[in-house]
Order: C-alpha cells, then structure tokens, then sequence
C-alpha cells in the first residue's frame, strides 16, 4: 500500500500532461477536455483513496 500511496501524486502528475495533449492531437478539443476531467477526477479520487491521515489520538 505504501508503494501505491508514493507513485499516485507522481503517476497524476506524468499522466495529465502526457494524455491530454495527445487526445487533443488525435482526436481533437471536446475529447482533449474530457479527457482532462476524467483524468483529473481520478487522480483526484486516488489522492483520496491512498492519503495517509492522522491518527486523532
């Protein structure tokens, strides 16, 4: 699981800047925009999912 909670920041990070311009060149704006949401919502989601909180002792 630590493996995970350390390559999610980084794998976002490389993963949006790499796919939305190659939608964009391949298919166009509307798949390029929908693809950085969908992108950014589930590198968002997976901050979530893996962050390591606090413990309230």
């Amino acid at each position: 699981m630590r493996l995970v909670v350390a390559i999610t920041p980084l794998a976002g990070a490389l993963a949006f800047p790499v796919a939305v311009p190659l939608v964009l060149r391949w298919v166009g704006l509307p798949a390029a925009v929908l693809t950085a949401v969908v992108v950014g919502t589930l590198w968002f989601v997976l901050m979530l999912r893996t962050a390591e909180m606090p413990s309230h002792h």
